[in-house]
């Protein structure tokens, strides 16, 4: 039993047999890129922000997806040693810049539940982006970092000790919580640095499974009505362990992704069914708004 998810056992054959089939999770990546309206987004803000509320675009995105999860717990599972886990918790890695310095930026990650509302995921990035752009030395991931670090020599030996227990499930829960490499989604606004989207290698190293870039927003041609038209969208970069899940099953958990960002109010409410695969062990790190 490991500390951060639950062995699967009664997965499809398919999907038992494909991590020894594709034992590495760079040999299973699959691609995918997933144009946004912008229009009803970016509406939810404005009538937002005439309340006295701010939202960011990644906080419409992140809830979305979180809410999707409840629906297709699958996303939230992983893969180690060959073997498939559902996660116990939804942990989200981001990097953040230190006071606005592009080539000084650090790693953690933030903690949500299943049940969290856009204002709540709202209020937990600007709490973990606030923290970390003034004060990430206190985050675990540069603790651990300056540990690695400190004795000459230490590195490639905890590094290496570190993906052996990993492989085994002995990892220690205090290392997985430190570790951005241990996470449900890896997600990035590079539209932030005025920066194209890209497709981001999943690590090997961790249980990352699912990575998605936010781009600059750009005019994408669709037919309406018999006519051309240009709809302004915020492209997303999707870069996904194919061993998780099918294809037709990230067809559907992305559709259903889309419907809440067609109309991010569907987000303020809490969910009244959720589908879990493994109880969840860590609530979030700052307070559910009641």
């Amino acid at each position: 039993m490991r500390a951060d998810g639950k062995r699967v056992r009664n997965a499809d054959p398919m999907y038992t047999v494909a991590p020894f089939i594709m034992d590495k999770r760079y040999d299973s990546m699959n691609m995918i890129e997933l144009d946004i309206p912008l229009e009803p987004i970016q509406k939810y803000i404005n009538d937002k922000r005439k309340e006295g509320i701010n939202i960011s675009h990644m906080a419409v995105i992140l809830a979305a997806y979180i809410r999707t999860m409840g629906q297709f717990p699958s996303l939230n599972r992983f893969i180690v040693n060959k073997r498939i886990y559902a996660r116990n918790e939804i942990a989200v890695g981001m990097v953040v810049l230190q006071n606005g310095k592009m080539d000084n930026g650090t790693m953690s990650k933030m903690y949500f539940d299943y049940e969290n509302t856009i204002m709540d995921v709202n209020n937990i990035i600007n709490d973990y982006v606030g923290e970390n752009r003034v004060n990430a030395k206190n985050n675990g991931t540069e603790k651990l970092i300056k540990f690695l670090l400190s004795i000459p020599g230490i590195l490639p030996v905890g590094v290496g000790l570190f993906k052996f227990l990993d492989k085994f499930g002995l990892l220690p829960k205090a290392i997985i919580d430190a570790s951005p490499f241990h996470t449900s989604l890896v997600i990035s606004n590079l539209a932030s640095i005025r920066t194209n989207h890209i497709y981001h290698h999943v690590y090997e190293f961790g249980t990352t499974g699912i990575i998605i870039t936010m781009g600059n927003s750009r005019e994408v041609a669709k037919s309406k009505g018999g006519e051309i038209i240009h709809e302004k969208c915020m492209p997303l970069g999707v870069v996904m362990d194919e061993r998780i899940c099918s294809g037709s099953y990230y067809s559907m958990a992305f559709r259903t992704m889309k419907k809440y960002l067609k109309d991010p109010s569907l987000l303020e409410v809490r969910p009244e069914n959720l589908n879990i695969e493994a109880p969840q062990k860590k609530k979030s790190k700052y307070a559910v708004t009641q």
